[in-house]
C-alpha cells in the first residue's frame, strides 16, 4: 500500500510594509497656528496688495502651487527620519527679530520676508535638515510671492520704460510712422503716449519668472534646465514688452481708442501669452540639441 505524500505549496511571502515615519503634528500645528498668529497682520496686508497691484496679482498662485508641489512629495516626506534640529529656534528668533525692526523702520520687504525666515525655522525645529532639502523647491518659490522693494523696483522700471520707449521708436520710425520720443514719451501725429510704469514689462517679468521654474519641474527632470529657463524668460518678457509698446503705437495711429482702456488691457494678455510661447519654444529647442535630450530626476 503505497502511503501518500503530501503535496508542499509554497506560500507567497508576505510583502515588507514599512512604517511610515512618525511625523511630530502635535508639534507641527502649535508652531503653526503660532506662526500664522504672530505674521497675521503682515500676511493679511500682503494678500490686502495681491488684490490691488497687479504687479503682484500672481502672488495668489505662489503658495497653492507649493503646496501642491509638497503634496506631490508626500510620500518622500513622509519616509524620512525626522531629526529635529533644534538650532532652528534661533532661525525663527531671527525672522522675530527682523520683522520687528521691519515694523519699526516700516519696511515691508523685510516684515514679509521675515515670515519665510520663520517658516524655515519651524521646518528645522520639526523636521530636521532633511526635510528642508525635500522642500527646497517650493520653499525658493515662496519669495516670488512678495513684491520686490520700492528702492529696487524703481532701479528696475525706468530703464525698462526707456528700452521699450526706444525699441517702439525705431520700429515705428522704420515702418513709416512719425514720432518723436522724450524719454519715455512717444509723440505721434494722433496723440501723445506714456510709456508708464505699469507699461514697463515688470509685471510679465515677474510672472514668466515663476512660471519658468513651475513649467520646468513639472515637464523636465533636469535641475539645470530650470535656471536656463529662468534666465533665458528675461530677456524674453523684454523684448516681449517692447513689442507690445509698439504694437500701441500702429494701432494708435490707426483708432487712438484701442491704445488705452479694455483693447489696451487685451494687448497685455496677448503679448503675455506669445511670451509664453516663446519660452516653451526655447525649451523645445534647448531640449533638442544634441547630447542634451535625456532627461534626468529632480533633486531640488
Amino acid at each position: 500500500m503505497r502511503t501518500p505524500v503530501a503535496e508542499i505549496s509554497e506560500q507567497p511571502t508576505p510583502p515588507v510594509v514599512q512604517a511610515s515615519a512618525e511625523i511630530p503634528w502635535a508639534a507641527l500645528a502649535w508652531f503653526t497656528m503660532l506662526l500664522v498668529a504672530v505674521f497675521f497682520p503682515i500676511l493679511r496686508a500682503l494678500v490686502d496688495q495681491w488684490m490691488t497691484d497687479e504687479d503682484v496679482s500672481h502672488g495668489f498662485f505662489v503658495p497653492v502651487v507649493a503646496l501642491y508641489i509638497v503634496w506631490q512629495r508626500r510620500d518622500k516626506i513622509l519616509a524620512l527620519e525626522y531629526k529635529p534640529a533644534w538650532w532652528g529656534l534661533a532661525v525663527m528668533a531671527w525672522g522675530a527679530l527682523q520683522a520687528y525692526l521691519g515694523t519699526l523702520a516700516a519696511e515691508l520687504f523685510l516684515q514679509r520676508t521675515s515670515f519665510l525666515i520663520s517658516l524655515v525655522g519651524l521646518l528645522l525645529v520639526v523636521g530636521g535638515v532633511a526635510l528642508v532639502r525635500q522642500l527646497i523647491f517650493p520653499l525658493l518659490l515662496l519669495p516670488f510671492m512678495i513684491p520686490i522693494p520700492s528702492v529696487i523696483y524703481n532701479q528696475l522700471t525706468f530703464p525698462l520704460q526707456l528700452f521699450a520707449s526706444r525699441v517702439a521708436e525705431f520700429v515705428l520710425g522704420v515702418v513709416g510712422i512719425p514720432v518723436l520720443r522724450d524719454g519715455n514719451i512717444l509723440e505721434l501725429a494722433s496723440q501723445k503716449l506714456s510709456v508708464a510704469e505699469a507699461c514697463s514689462g515688470i509685471r510679465s517679468l515677474l510672472s514668466l519668472t515663476f512660471l519658468s521654474l513651475v513649467y520646468a519641474y513639472f515637464f523636465d527632470g533636469r535641475v539645470w534646465m530650470r535656471w536656463v529657463l529662468f534666465f533665458l524668460t528675461i530677456p524674453i518678457a523684454i523684448v516681449a514688452n517692447a513689442g507690445r509698446v509698439t504694437i500701441t503705437g500702429m494701432l494708435s495711429e490707426v483708432n487712438p481708442e484701442l491704445a488705452r482702456g479694455f483693447f489696451h488691457e487685451l494687448e497685455g494678455w496677448v503679448i503675455f501669452m506669445i511670451a509664453l510661447v516663446l519660452l516653451l519654444a526655447t525649451h523645445f529647442l534647448i531640449s533638442r540639441l544634441p547630447g542634451l535630450s535625456q532627461k534626468e530626476q529632480p533633486i531640488a
